[in-house]
């Protein structure tokens, strides 16, 4: 039907040409930013669970940065304690030598002195040991003294409790029980106790060096005990990172199948929704000249 108040084809070219430029525009709009869902309108279902995703991704990247924390928290005292069996081991010497019947005197004081000198590095390491900031190796109120509770994930249950108190308690009295058999000692059991040490002087007879030499074996075996725990803990940690990085990657590839643009498909989309328009443009251009046959009939 020719008429002037309705073109029916010039309507019709008009609609495909609106909706044309809004895919052209939404496929200008993925392939400038990268993304498939740049708004809720995109895909609603999926930018919910994207964004759910996301969230958990970034959760668990937290998280890895704790475990990573935690090890290198751990590995500072294990160093610690590492020179603290080789100080162990040095006094455990001395006591042996000590013992001897072949010794002077004046060895035996010579002795001493090295002795008191390494007790007293011994409670510089458990009083100054730190990191942040914070005593890790203290009696009563160091870190590895208590409960810790590691947040090893991105929800509130995923939690890791290291009780190192049995450990901790078990070094601090076996070193004090060790350095107490000789005079003048203050090291480690200044930190423990807060006193310095005043025991009988282990040098002046091969009795009380003999026993010394018992309790640093034990003081020895104790601080292994707490670097072995130290270790297992740490190994766990370990764990835990190279798990979540493997959920973070794969939680990620799911994300980004959801979220990022194909560029392949939407370059042809776009090259597509371009031809379309130019067609959309030429057709409502033909039927505008529709109405002119119209004034052919009145002539």
């Amino acid at each position: 039907m020719l008429s002037l108040h309705t073109n029916n084809a010039a309507l019709s070219a008009q609609n495909s040409l609106t909706r044309t430029q809004g895919n052209l525009s939404t496929s200008m709009t993925r392939l400038s930013t990268g993304y498939r869902i740049n708004s809720a309108m995109d895909d609603a279902a999926g930018l919910q669970i994207a964004t759910r995703l996301k969230t958990q991704t970034s959760g668990m990247q937290v998280a890895m940065r704790n475990t990573q924390n935690s090890i290198s928290l751990m590995q500072t005292a294990e160093g610690a304690l590492d020179e603290t069996s080789n100080i162990l081991n040095r006094m455990k010497d001395l006591a042996t030598q000590a013992a001897d019947g072949s010794s002077t005197k004046d060895d035996q004081s010579a002795m001493q002195a090295e002795f008191d000198s390494l007790s007293n590095e011994l409670g510089n390491i458990m009083t100054n040991t730190k990191f942040g900031g914070t005593n890790l190796l203290t009696s009563g109120t160091g870190k590895l003294a208590t409960t810790i509770t590691f947040q090893i994930g991105a929800d509130k249950d995923e939690k890791m409790t290291a009780d190192f108190t049995t450990e901790m308690t078990a070094v601090h009295d076996k070193i004090k029980a060790a350095a107490d058999q000789f005079d003048g000692a203050t090291g480690a059991a200044a930190a423990a106790a807060g006193t310095e040490i005043s025991g009988a002087d282990a040098t002046t007879g091969a009795t009380n060096a003999n026993t010394t030499i018992k309790d640093l074996s034990d003081a020895i075996d104790a601080v292994g005990t707490m670097r072995s725990k130290l270790g297992a803990v740490s190994n766990r940690l370990d764990h835990v990172n190279s798990n979540l990085s493997s959920i973070s990657t794969n939680t990620k590839n799911a994300s980004g199948r959801i979220m990022d643009v194909d560029f392949a498909t939407e370059s042809a989309n776009m090259t597509s929704n371009q031809m379309l328009l130019q067609a959309g443009t030429a057709m409502l251009k033909q039927s505008n000249s529709q109405s002119s046959l119209v004034m052919s009939l009145l002539q």
